[in-house]
């Protein structure tokens, strides 16, 4: 595995001008795409004035066929960072979102996570927004975009600073904050868990009061290594849940192997639970294997009172979903339901 740290986000900026090189493709074949490309240091080179115009050449020389070879842009006479065309292009084509990833205002809006019992705020879950009014980006799209970009990296670290940030300033102590983190950015966890755990020493937060919960859009196979990342939180003295058991990845064995502090089971086990005896056979499975394990079990996308009171006759510990309130800036006490009354 690579330890580097050329997937933590090395700045990339597309200044309005500058010269864009191609290595790898002869003169004659990228004058074929404009003519006033120049030959500079065994690659094509042209100079422009106009961004669009480097991602149409981009376009066009991958259109042809010419996938093997690097490209990259300098500015008044500074050196090209040169990078495979698909990579080149994905970068330049979604050239403003990456600058929000690098140097945009981002903010964590926070939702409870109750006590199934009493309905007693538990935790609240952080989760990523855009602080600029004037930038309207979702998260999947930025996710979307970072994956793609080779900015995810950055982009988690990024987000976790700002969990830890709304911990300090909305989320009293004692009460727990659950933080999203992607494993697959995570190459070498004694040394890329560095900046995380310096931030939570420099905003004072306890350890004891933060819950770092996997989020992966794709099967993890490396089960050693999210391991690996488990237990250096946990020797930090930080709790870790896994996300969307009953989905992906996340099934009732891998519980047994990476014995989590928490798990979430997925939404689709919980919505219409009531009218669903499958569902229900489900929920105490996964109760009784963490049950056994000791293990917290938390019900998320709640909606509706017979999904919560379904919860509590299983058994379950905590809860999570519109039902109780949506994500907000501060932390928001949540509404009080009648499962939580009567």
């Amino acid at each position: 595995m690579d330890y580097s740290c050329s997937q933590c986000g090395v700045s990339v900026n597309f200044n309005k001008q500058g010269t864009f090189f191609v290595k790898q493709i002869q003169l004659s074949e990228a004058q074929t795409i404009s003519r006033s490309f120049y030959q500079s240091d065994n690659s094509a080179a042209l100079n422009y004035t106009n961004l669009q115009d480097i991602e149409e050449a981009a376009k066009k020389i991958y259109a042809r066929g010419y996938h093997h070879v690097n490209c990259g842009v300098a500015h008044q006479g500074g050196t090209a960072s040169f990078m495979d065309i698909q990579l080149f292009l994905e970068r330049i084509q979604n050239r403003e979102t990456i600058e929000f990833i690098q140097n945009g205002k981002f903010v964590s809006h926070l939702q409870p996570i109750l006590k199934v019992d009493s309905g007693d705020v538990y935790a609240y879950e952080s989760l990523l927004r855009s602080n600029d009014p004037s930038k309207s980006i979702s998260p999947f799209e930025l996710f979307k975009v970072a994956n793609t970009t080779g900015f995810h990296s950055l982009l988690d670290q990024r987000a976790r600073e700002e969990a830890i940030k709304a911990k300090k300033m909305h989320i009293q102590h004692g009460i727990k904050s659950f933080i999203n983190f992607l494993p697959s950015t995570i190459y070498n966890p004694e040394y890329c868990l560095k900046h995380t755990f310096n931030i939570v020493k420099k905003y004072d937060i306890d350890p004891e009061d933060l819950v770092f919960e996997v989020v992966e859009t794709e099967k993890i196979t490396d089960v050693d290594h999210l391991k690996s990342v488990f237990n250096t939180y946990k020797r930090e003295g930080i709790k870790v849940a896994l996300d969307d058991v009953g989905a992906g990845f996340s099934t009732i064995d891998m519980l047994k192997l990476l014995e989590p502090d928490y798990v979430k089971i997925d939404r689709s086990f919980i919505s219409f639970c009531d009218t669903s005896a499958e569902k229900q056979d489900f929920l105490k499975e996964v109760r009784e294997t963490s049950q056994n394990l000791g293990i917290k079990v938390l019900a998320e996308g709640i909606e509706r009172q017979e999904e919560l009171e379904i919860c509590q006759k299983l058994g379950l510990d905590l809860c999570q979903g519109y039902l109780f309130g949506k994500p907000s800036e501060s932390a928001q006490l949540p509404a009080v339901t009648e499962a939580f009354v009567s």
